[in-house]
């Protein structure tokens, strides 16, 4: 029997709908792989009156993407008890064979419709939005007794077209519900599932390689360790990875280019760039087409739009968070690797490189858990980063988050991915203290400047060590999220 690991809210949610008497359309969305197929089959999978995938744009580069969904469209409906009819003309003799299909079998039970992988069949001048209005508001809203839902990885166009949709379908929504990636707890989970074993370190560098990610993480299997499975994954003849990032975004966007040159922009600089950096490096206008793309980047957990400290607005910065990308366009793309690489390189500067930065994103993943191990989670704050660069071949200044909490208290986080305690040195505590004293220069008399320290396994005690008020180490960002 299948679990659900995780997904706890979501669950209650979509159980919370199926009780309610009375028609609902629910959105299930968020990006490629993290589960959104997974969660609604199992939960009503024994409840389908009809079930339906859309035929994915890679599989239709060429010939009649109309035709052939529809095709698909009218499999589904055979398959559900549908009479064999030839394969209807246009969308909306294809909505009124589905209500024909479900009147036919109301029992006045409750009948759950799962529709997935919509955006692909909104092809080119097909009429599908204009026609699925149609269904839903001249039929489905009307029946009590079913529950609509939609499913896409293209979550910019289950944006426009549903949540935030001006036309036909303006307010129709019953519910929303978003898919994140799995947190360090929930991969933890997930692993545990598959009969995997790895110690917290380890498991922490597999999430810094393929993220919170389930379908890629449900491609390790039992009894390796961590370095032959990031080489099964990635750098092995038959790397599941090796070909993922671009059949990811050509199955997500319709015109996938922009998309991924934001991205491999994105993964070359930490903190990131402006919109305007962006648009001069790709050389996409800086427009309604710019906008859009980067929206739909931030809705899929590709990217975030963040506002460095003391900054405005109109500089916010963007930056690359998928833990997926980053590896892969680092470690992989353009890199000529050995089947071997991770077993052969484990202890390499190239990879320590790797850690340092990479560890950095999965605390910036989890600033929940790291603000409750301080004991401040319930504390409204502000979260940021800043960086400060030399001028004239001057050595740059980098805080890697700074907690601004409402209590007046400003938490300087320095985050530092090692294998044993971390120690401080003479050389580093100067350097902090440098940080502290511009940081008090800053913010003034009225608040109250700390720093801590974010770490695999702990601090060293030493007579540099007293720099830190506050340690959060590995094992509290494998806390429930919220706790």
């Amino acid at each position: 029997m299948s679990i659900i690991v995780g997904r706890k809210r979501e669950i209650e949610e979509l159980r919370s709908i199926y009780q309610r008497r009375q028609a609902q359309l629910v959105a299930v969305y968020g990006r490629r792989r993290v589960g959104k197929t997974y969660l609604v089959r199992e939960l009503f999978k024994e409840h389908f009156a009809f079930y339906h995938t859309g035929v994915s744009p890679l599989e239709l580069k060429d010939g009649n993407l109309l035709e052939a969904q529809l095709k698909a469209f009218n499999s589904s409906l055979i398959r559900y008890g549908a009479k064999v009819e030839a394969r209807p003309k246009d969308w909306m003799e294809a909505f009124d064979r589905l209500s024909t299909l479900l009147s036919t079998q109301d029992n006045d039970q409750r009948q759950v419709v799962f529709i997935d992988e919509m955006p692909w069949m909104d092809t080119p001048r097909s009429g599908f939005i204009t026609a699925f209005e149609h269904f839903w508001n001249g039929w489905g809203a009307g029946q009590e007794n079913l529950m609509l839902i939609v499913c896409g990885s293209a979550t910019s166009w289950i944006q426009d077209n549903l949540i935030n949709s001006y036309g036909g379908l303006y307010a129709r929504l019953n519910a929303e519900i978003r898919l994140s990636p799995f947190t360090l707890q929930e991969t933890e989970q997930l692993l545990q599932a598959q009969g995997i074993t790895l110690s917290r370190y380890d498991i922490l560098q597999l999430y810094m390689a393929v993220g919170g990610i389930p379908m890629y993480l449900s491609y390790a299997l039992p009894g390796y360790s961590l370095a032959q499975l990031v080489d099964k994954l990635y750098f092995n003849r038959q790397a599941k990875l090796r070909d993922e990032f671009e059949r990811l975004f050509y199955s997500i966007f319709k015109s996938p280019d922009n998309y991924m040159s934001v991205i491999r922009l994105l993964s070359k600089r930490q903190d990131g760039y402006s919109r305007d950096d962006i648009s001069q490096k790709t050389g996409i206008a800086s427009g309604k087409n710019l906008t859009s793309i980067l929206r739909a980047l931030e809705t899929s957990d590709f990217i975030e739009c963040y506002k460095p400290f003391e900054n405005n607005k109109r500089n916010m910065l963007y930056r690359l968070t998928d833990p997926f990308c980053l590896f892969y366009l680092n470690q992989v793309e353009g890199q000529e690797r050995g089947e071997h690489f991770w077993c052969d390189n484990e202890n390499s500067p190239l990879l320590n490189t790797w850690r340092g930065r990479a560890f950095e994103n999965a605390c910036l993943m989890h600033i929940d858990q790291i603000k409750a191990a301080m004991g401040v989670g319930g504390i409204r704050s502000e979260n940021a980063s800043w960086t400060m660069r030399g001028m004239d071949g001057q050595q740059g200044m980098q805080i890697d988050l700074i907690i601004n909490r409402s209590d007046r208290v400003v938490n300087l986080c320095e985050m530092k991915f090692v294998g044993t305690e971390f120690e401080v040195k003479k050389e580093y505590e100067a350097k902090l203290r440098d940080r502290l004293q511009w940081m008090a220069d800053h913010v003034g008399r009225q608040s109250n400047v700390q720093m801590t320290l974010v770490t695999t396994y702990g601090l060293k005690f030493g007579i540099h060590s007293g720099i830190f008020q506050r340690v959060v180490t590995l094992d509290s960002l494998f806390a429930a999220q919220g706790y």
